[in-house]
Order: C-alpha cells, then sequence, then structure tokens
C-alpha cells in the first residue's frame, strides 16, 4: 500500500512538472498490478494485437464530446453579446470580468493582473475571483480554454487546416519549448507590477475576442488574425501550447479537480490515435506502451477535457471521471 501511494504521489508531482514545461519521462515507480499488465502485452502475440486493432477501428468514432463542448463554448461567448445588444442585463461586460445577474465574476489571469498593476487587494476583485476559482476547482482549471475561450475555437479549426496543409507537405510543424509559457506568465506578472498596466490583457486574443463579439470588431483583430496565421503555417497551437498565461493559471487552479479524464490501461492497444487529436499531447504520455504507473490513471491538470480522446479512442480506455463519485453512479 506504501509503495502505491509513492507512486501515486510520484506521479502527482510530475504532471505539475510537465505541466510548468518538463518534458515527460519513463517512469521509474510502477504500481505492481501495473507491471503485470505491461509484461503480459508485451508478451501478446503482435499478430493477434493488430488483427484487435484493426477491429477495433472498424467502427468510426462520433464527436459527442466535441459536439457538446462547441455548443457550449458558443453558447457561453453568444449571451454576452445577446445580453449586450438586448440590454437584459442577464451577463454583462466580456470574458475577462463580468456580472451575472448583478454578481462579480472577473477571470482569474486579469484578477491577477488588475492586483499586481494597481499593488493592493480590490474587494470586488476578491469576491469575484473567489467565485470562478470554485468553479474552476471543480470542474479542473483548464476546462475553461476549450469549453469557453473564444480563440480556442478558432485556434482548433486554425489546426485543421495545418493539418490539412502538413498533409500536402505545405507547411510543418515547427514545436517550441512548452517552458516558454511559464516565462511569458512571469513577464506579464512582472510587466503589470512594474508598470501599473495590465499589459497581457492588451494583447490577450480571449480578452480581444470576446469584446470583439459583444460591442463590434476593431484593429486589435489584426493581431488575433496574425496569431492564427502562425499557426496555420508555421507552428500548430502555438499560442495555446507555448505562450498563454491563462492556460497555466487555470492549470494550478484545477490541480485538484474532481472531474479529470482518467484512462484505463488494461484494454489499451496503444494505437496512438488518441494522441493524434490531443490539443495537449503531453498529458497523454502515459497511454505509450510501458508508460501507464497503474491500472487506471488521471491526465493531469494541464488537460482541458475537451474530449476529442474520449471520442476517438476505439477501445473506450478514456472516459471522463469524477472522483470519489463515478464508483458511486
Amino acid at each position: 500500500m506504501n509503495d502505491e501511494k509513492a507512486v501515486k504521489r510520484q506521479r502527482f508531482f510530475d504532471q505539475i512538472a510537465i505541466m510548468f514545461g518538463r518534458e515527460p519521462k519513463r517512469p521509474t515507480a510502477i504500481t505492481e498490478r501495473a507491471q503485470k499488465v505491461h509484461e503480459l502485452k508485451r508478451m501478446a502475440n503482435k499478430v493477434e494485437v493488430r488483427a484487435a486493432i484493426m477491429a477495433a477501428h472498424e467502427k468510426p468514432h462520433g464527436h459527442t464530446w466535441r459536439n457538446r463542448r462547441w455548443a457550449v463554448l458558443v453558447a457561453a461567448n453568444l449571451l454576452f453579446a445577446v445580453s449586450f445588444g438586448f440590454d437584459i442585463q442577464i451577463l454583462e461586460g466580456a470574458l475577462t470580468a463580468s456580472r451575472f445577474i448583478g454578481f462579480h465574476m472577473i477571470d482569474l489571469n486579469s484578477a491577477l493582473q488588475v492586483m499586481l498593476a494597481h499593488k493592493h487587494i480590490i474587494v470586488n476583485l476578491v469576491i469575484g475571483t473567489l467565485t470562478i476559482m470554485a468553479l474552476w476547482m471543480l470542474l479542473g482549471g483548464r476546462t475553461f480554454c476549450s469549453w469557453v475561450c473564444p480563440y480556442h475555437l478558432l485556434a482548433e479549426w486554425a489546426e485543421k487546416l495545418h493539418l490539412w496543409m502538413a498533409s500536402k507537405k505545405l507547411v510543418s510543424d515547427q514545436a517550441m519549448s512548452r517552458g516558454l509559457r511559464t516565462y511569458f506568465w512571469v513577464v506579464f506578472a512582472l510587466a503589470a507590477l512594474s508598470t501599473g498596466y495590465t499589459v497581457f490583457e492588451a494583447i490577450s486574443p480571449t480578452g480581444i475576442l470576446s469584446r470583439a463579439l459583444i460591442y463590434g470588431p476593431g484593429l486589435a483583430l489584426l493581431w488575433v488574425f496574425a496569431l492564427l496565421l502562425f499557426e496555420v503555417a508555421i507552428s500548430r497551437r502555438a499560442w495555446c501550447r507555448y505562450a498563454c498565461p491563462i492556460g497555466l493559471t487555470y492549470g494550478v487552479v484545477g490541480i485538484l479537480s474532481p472531474v479529470r479524464i482518467k484512462y484505463t490501461l488494461d484494454g489499451c492497444f496503444h494505437e496512438g490515435d488518441c494522441k493524434k487529436v490531443c490539443l495537449v499531447p503531453h498529458v497523454l504520455e502515459t497511454v505509450i506502451k510501458g508508460r501507464a504507473v497503474d491500472t487506471e490513471v488521471s491526465l493531469g491538470p494541464d488537460c482541458t477535457r475537451c474530449g476529442l480522446c474520449v471520442d476517438v479512442c476505439p477501445t473506450g480506455s478514456l472516459n471522463f471521471d469524477i472522483k470519489g463519485l463515478s464508483k458511486l453512479l
């Protein structure tokens, strides 16, 4: 039992380090039951395994979670526009700072930027921040990225264009260090502290798109277009993977979230379909053959809970899970 606790503790800290930019490594500690499963997989007949993989892929996968996510994202952002356009005062403001039926809410990264810039704690910000923090601690912080952020949706479509162009050998993906995101987080925090201005908010594509949808387009959309063009032509998902401090902030908030995607080792064929569609594929290092530290492993806090891996997995080895509740349902 102590060995299992040590494995889980090491896995927990590894996932946090990976979120901050460290590359995934082969685990040094694996539970005994997982070792047995790995050994059985190594002994399996390769011809039979290939046949099982082909059989699993005969049934086409759906887009259940993707469609749900797109619907929620579009509805959440349109509610801002509808509330402003018809002056019904349900959801006022924008994603960076808003008021829902009179109750203040503020994006966590924006609140941090404002407090650093003003160098003191603002009461209304604290109230709105605690509400949002509680929500995303429950749902998993980076769920905001894939289920609410409007730039995420555009970047997802841009990625499809990038992949099509790459298949035609028109572009190639230039990977960068994920540690850059941590660096940018520190840089923007120091910029707010030293200048007294929320520097990041001026270039945040999330805020720019949210305000453009509600109040009308402006020149700032040229910056968003430039980011998307860079992602299509040079580096897929570059902003979300390597630069955006919002994603890191929400990742930290969701470290202990009960809502997660759980990987089950036993039925997995390790064919890699999930990693091909994942928006943050480093969280899926556990699906690589021999890497799972236990027979059931929760993906790390950098997972956006987008559900693409759940939709595409041919064996159902990846599923949404609520810690402490799923087994009771």
